[in-house]
């Protein structure tokens, strides 16, 4: 095996047992920083009693106190059997499939490298609150309870971990549901010795990036740190896919900023850069967005759409840093968060004062429901993504959304068990 390269091994997967829920679909949920709080959240609990978001974001008046709970309820739907391991060490053959999207790729438990190695490239910065909390969730629970998304590029089809993909979903798969978003997820086993060698002797020469998930992953390597005596937190689940052979899609991140009106942000920018109103519906808006040249947001309040381009370069000389590549120092939410939230808007960097989320839709509505101001940003290219990652360069935080994600609650990994592993 090489040193250097991804080291993805089976493991006894945790999964719903289909007899004891409404649906697969229905205890399913989107990552947790994707789901809209505190909306999304009850509307998923209420679609099954043994809906995933219970564990993920349990809804409590303190932290820790929902980090007990999750692990309670988990270790109690697994003692019901509403939750079943399977029977032997597995990967997982994971397809998602809407219209003309296809992902395929392998869920694993991959084995945590430090970040100087950089088998495993990350591209965001994270925030250090959000890390702590999954932290004391992962730690109570014992659980990696949903898969990071990691890319990397593949070889050829008819051998390694892709001919062993191909082989996989030509079988009967283990599970099929079709979640809201329209998406058909299935999943197979892959237990067969020789399959598993195969996967493993193909990734032992690869390297990753991170398509989703880096508080996560910056919480395994934490875990990792912290709790050495337990080799169970020197592996994290993941899902890798393939971008060669299934390329991910990229989209942007977009802002609510609930304490700051509209007519206030519009104010203070005034002077420091262009501002231009535009009638019409959110799609038009968006796509004016799209073609706007150089740096450029949507803002959004009171019912009115603006677009901010042409920022002064005298803010942006005496607000980004120079010791960055031209790539970072040019990326838009570069200029939004050093030069506009920071400097011009005064705007903390903290949960009660900025929203992210991957829904425009959703973030005009979380604007007119607060009063506040949304900001709507164009997607990174995933060769900017892969040129800062590799130079070790840290985007600012929410810079991307890359998807298809994987669902959450199709296979669980828990550290605790007879053989967990």
């Amino acid at each position: 095996m090489h040193p250097d390269g991804l080291h993805l091994t089976p493991f006894r997967g945790l999964r719903y047992d289909p007899a004891r829920v409404t649906s697969l679909a229905a205890v399913t949920s989107p990552p947790y920083d994707v789901v809209v709080r505190p909306d999304g959240v009850h509307q998923l609990e209420t679609a099954d009693p043994y809906n995933i978001v219970r564990l993920i974001l349990p809804r409590t008046g303190d932290a820790d106190a929902g980090h007990r709970q999750a692990a309670d309820t988990l270790r109690r739907w697994e003692r019901e059997g509403v939750l079943r391991r399977d029977p032997a060490p597995t990967l997982y053959v994971y397809e998602q499939h809407r219209d003309g999207t296809l992902q395929r790729g392998i869920i694993g438990t991959l084995r945590l490298t430090p970040p100087e190695d950089g088998v495993v490239l990350p591209h965001e910065d994270v925030m250090p609150q959000i890390v702590e909390d999954r932290l004391g969730l992962m730690l109570r629970a014992r659980a990696n309870l949903e898969p990071l998304l990691l890319s990397y590029r593949g070889g050829t089809a008819d051998r390694g971990a892709s001919a062993v993909i191909e082989r996989a979903v030509a079988r009967p798969a283990l599970l099929t549901t079709c979640t809201e978003d329209g998406f058909t997820h299935r999943l197979w086993p892959v237990t067969d010795p020789a399959e598993l060698a195969e996967v493993t002797e193909d990734l032992a020469t690869r390297r990753a990036l991170i398509a989703d998930g880096h508080h996560r992953w910056a919480t395994y390597l934490r875990l990792r740190e912290e709790e050495p005596q337990d080799p169970g937190w020197a592996y994290g689940l993941v899902l890798l896919v393939d971008n060669e052979r299934y390329p991910l899609e990229v989209h942007a991140i977009h802002r609510v900023l609930p304490r700051l009106a509209p007519d206030k942000a519009r104010r203070l920018l005034e002077g420091v850069a262009r501002l231009r109103p535009l009638p019409g519906q959110p799609q038009d808006a968006l796509e004016q967005l799209e073609q706007a040249e150089g740096n450029a947001f949507l803002l959004y309040g009171d019912g009115e759409f603006v677009l901010v381009d042409r920022v002064s370069p005298e803010l942006l000389a005496r607000t980004v840093r120079a010791d960055r590549p031209a790539a970072w120092r040019e990326l838009d939410a570069t200029v939004l968060h050093s030069a506009l939230l920071d400097e011009v808007w005064r705007v903390p960097d903290q949960p009660s004062d900025i929203s992210y989320l991957h829904s425009a839709r959703t973030a005009l509505s979380q604007a007119d429901r607060t009063g506040g101001t949304a900001v709507l940003l164009r997607a990174v290219t995933e060769a900017t993504v892969l040129e800062l990652a590799r130079q070790g360069v840290s985007m600012p935080r929410k810079s991307t959304s890359f998807g298809p994600k994987p669902a959450t609650g199709l296979v669980l990994r828990t550290l605790d068990g007879p053989d967990a592993e």
